[in-house]
């Protein structure tokens, strides 16, 4: 039995939801192991929209167990909502359906007070966050003072965690002109909040490793994408956590060789949410013709998201740095009704041809795209189930996305329903 890690290949907002949902159908277990509410999943099921942000989209689907690994950071009081917000949609969530490592960090009110202070007086670059406040609680993750879900067990741990985290928090608020934080008040919330998440609290590490030992499915599913991640990211414009397929081995506690398939989540074109270098952003009435017909707004923020041309470059590097082994290509309908397409098969950089996105912030935001076109199709795409559903100019463009990633497609989708996909290769049947 394969598990399989999916993880998002752009910079999010690929499509992971339909397709963990797809995928999850066929495992026991779906774990999400980095990032916080600042992702978001939209899953349409049989008519009914739901809209995750910190659960896996497991939960959507009964006799699954759900699991929140320690490389999340969670906003205790934002999964209370979530979870009475499915329930309202006749989801049943239940200590026997999700579980919470016990050694995930706790977002607090006071690191979105951080986080959203920082942005707005930040003159030099604004980062363009969500102000969530995950940043901040992966920084008290580092920094040795985060208040863990364990924590939340025994009220002299909880006090001294708190102290400890006060000691950095209202000196750096003072820097910034902000108000102390009431030490009371905060106690007051945690152990009010505490009786709502301590019955989902477990072993997490100890659990997969079993199920793994059992012969079960387990899904790891990544939040934003790799073009986000802290260390292989168009950095500083990045999220705080490691987002390609490695962290799914220490979000969760499993070791990496229980990984063995990774499926990387990539658009048939490129969107960006926020700020940073976007060699191929359309900024005409092409890129506006891609954003309306892709509904390319956040789940999370509401925030447009800006578009452009498929980067064959960059997809390629982020099917390296997470070893990824096949794609699940999306949103390919999108494309319908183009006389021309672009991708993007390298760029020129002060006269040089380059095939990969330098990490330099200077060196990125200089890189011009050098394109390829192809020629488009004027048949519709979307509800296709099968190739020979596809018109023979859309075929062409996926096996030129093949042969310039250097990875194969696994999985067409041309819909956001789950079933209107294509399987190529099957992840579990590894």
């Amino acid at each position: 039995m394969a598990n399989v890690v999916v993880v998002g290949a752009q910079w999010g907002d690929e499509g992971k939801g339909k397709i963990v949902d797809w995928l999850s159908e066929r495992a026991d277990i779906v774990a999400r192991f980095q990032g916080g509410h600042n992702a978001g999943h939209t899953l349409v099921i049989d008519g009914t929209v739901y809209k995750l942000h910190v659960l896996p989209s497991g939960v959507v689907r009964g006799g699954k167990l759900s699991v929140i690994g320690n490389g999340v950071v969670l906003d205790p009081w934002h999964l209370v909502r979530e979870i009475a917000t499915l329930r309202d949609q006749g989801v049943e969530i239940s200590p026997d359906t999700l579980m919470i490592a016990e050694n995930t960090p706790l977002i607090l009110p006071f690191h979105g007070e951080l986080d959203r202070a920082r942005e707005s007086q930040n003159s030099v670059a604004k980062i363009g966050t969500t102000g969530r406040g995950i940043g901040p609680a992966y920084e008290d993750k580092v920094g040795r003072r985060a208040i863990r879900v364990a924590d939340l067990a025994d009220d002299r741990t909880l006090e001294l965690r708190v102290d400890r985290a006060l000691v950095h928090h209202n000196a750096l608020r003072a820097g910034l002109g902000m108000a102390p934080i009431d030490r009371e008040a905060l106690l007051a919330e945690l152990r009010a909040i505490a009786p709502q998440i301590l019955p989902y609290a477990g072993p997490v590490w100890k659990v997969l490793n079993e199920a793994r030992k059992a012969g079960r499915r387990i899904l790891f599913e990544g939040a934003q994408g790799a073009l986000l991640d802290i260390d292989f990211g168009t950095y500083p414009f990045v999220t705080s956590s490691n987002v390609i397929a490695g962290q799914a081995a220490t979000g969760t506690g499993i070791g990496p060789g229980a990984i063995d398939f990774v499926l990387g989540i990539v658009k048939a074109y490129t969107t960006r949410v926020g700020e940073g270098p976007f060699p191929t952003e359309l900024t005409d009435e092409i890129g506006q013709r891609l954003g309306e017909r892709g509904h390319e707004f956040g789940t999370t923020t509401g925030r447009k998201r800006r578009c452009g041309w498929f980067d064959a470059c960059l997809v390629r590097q982020t099917c390296a740095t997470s070893g990824v082994r096949g794609i699940a290509l999306t949103k390919l309908d999108v494309l319908d009704g183009f006389d021309t397409l672009k991708i993007c098969v390298g760029y020129e950089l002060d006269g040089q041809r380059l095939d990969h996105l330098p990490m330099a912030a200077e060196q990125q935001a200089r890189c011009k795209p050098i394109y390829e076109e192809m020629p488009g199709w004027q048949e519709s795409t979307e509800g296709a189930r099968s190739w020979a559903d596809l018109p023979a100019n859309a075929i062409k463009y996926v096996r030129r996305v093949e042969e310039l990633i250097d990875c194969p497609v696994a999985l067409l989708s041309t819909s956001p329903e789950r079933d209107d996909t294509i399987l190529v290769t099957d992840p579990f049947a590894d």
